[in-house]
């Protein structure tokens, strides 16, 4: 097995039907009779996007890992609307009626009952680090633990990506055949990832490729600006962050161009009880060499919340 990669096999792709009408693709590994933990993916990201080694690791200690793609990305339901110019949601000039991260996490709470699970763990990175808190605050009886990595509360004045980044979003181009697509994910990486990985531009490559295996270049394009509108639309969190009851644990890299530190720092402080790990040198990327670290602050995190 790829221990980078999740496997390309379609066959591996599970579909729930929702009440909502959309259907999400999952997919499940390990013993269905071990204590679930639902990994939520970041924005534009699908469920190929974790690390196999992470996966695994969780696996190796008796949980039953769900990985899924959110509305709008991957092999989940696409939704019908336009997104709006990015200029409307630099002006706060969002359509009324767009979908919020709050859908996004009832999404996830359809997908448990789906799966019939009553209580998860539920770990999110990035856009996934901010369903993941909603999760835990609108149904704090289903989850038994919280682990947001490198996400934030949705307040404008913590978690900014850095002007480089802001100029790479805003510049960003289309691309509309597989090589120029791995292409300027590679350049995207060099500059939010971490480029000193060994082989870790191949792995970006192969990433994109599973990606693009997947979906459409028109219709991820479409989704990822909803997915962007959606966060945009959520606005500050904080004061539902208040009301989480589940044990949390934030993650954060001091090295992240995309996702400034301070928006680990104010989940943390939002979240009564919860433990902040900044963790040295991780930027706004997982992969197999940062998983081993991952897993000693995920695993000892999700066993004291089983107790």
């Amino acid at each position: 097995m790829n221990h980078h990669l999740p496997p390309a096999d379609p066959a591996l792709d599970r579909f729930a039907d929702l009440p909502n009408g959309l259907q999400l693709c999952f997919r499940t590994y390990g013993h269905p009779d071990h204590p679930p933990i639902v990994l939520i993916a970041g924005l534009g990201l699908q469920l190929v996007s974790w690390p196999q080694a992470l996966i695994d690791g969780l696996v190796a200690e008796g949980l039953y890992v769900i990985t899924l793609d959110n509305r709008d990305m991957g092999r989940s339901s696409y939704l019908p609307q336009t997104p709006p110019a990015r200029w409307r949601l630099l002006l706060d000039r969002i359509p009324s009626g767009h979908y919020l991260i709050s859908d996004m996490a009832n999404d996830v709470i359809a997908l448990l009952d789906h799966l019939g699970a009553e209580q998860a763990h539920v770990l999110g990175m990035s856009m996934g680090g901010m369903i993941a808190q909603n999760v835990a605050a609108q149904a704090p009886q289903r989850v038994l633990s919280l682990t947001s990595i490198f996400s934030t509360t949705g307040n404008k004045q913590v978690g900014q990506p850095a002007a480089s980044t802001i100029w790479r979003m805003l510049t960003n181009r289309p691309a509309w055949t597989l090589p120029q697509a791995q292409d300027k994910f590679v350049q995207l990486m060099r500059h939010i990832g971490n480029p000193e990985v060994p082989g870790v531009e191949t792995l970006w490559r192969q990433h994109m490729a599973l990606a693009w295996q997947r979906t459409t270049p028109e219709l991820s394009l479409q989704g990822y600006e909803r997915q962007v509108t959606a966060i945009v639309a959520s606005g500050d969190r904080t004061g539902l962050l208040h009301h989480i009851q589940a044990p949390t644990l934030v993650l954060h890299g001091d090295r992240d161009y995309i996702v400034h530190p301070s928006g680990g720092e104010a989940t943390a402080r939002a979240i009564s009880g919860a433990q902040l790990h900044t963790l040295v040198g991780m930027r706004h990327q997982l992969d197999a060499a940062i998983t081993p670290a991952l897993l000693e602050l995920i695993v000892p995190h999700v066993r004291d919340a089983q107790r």
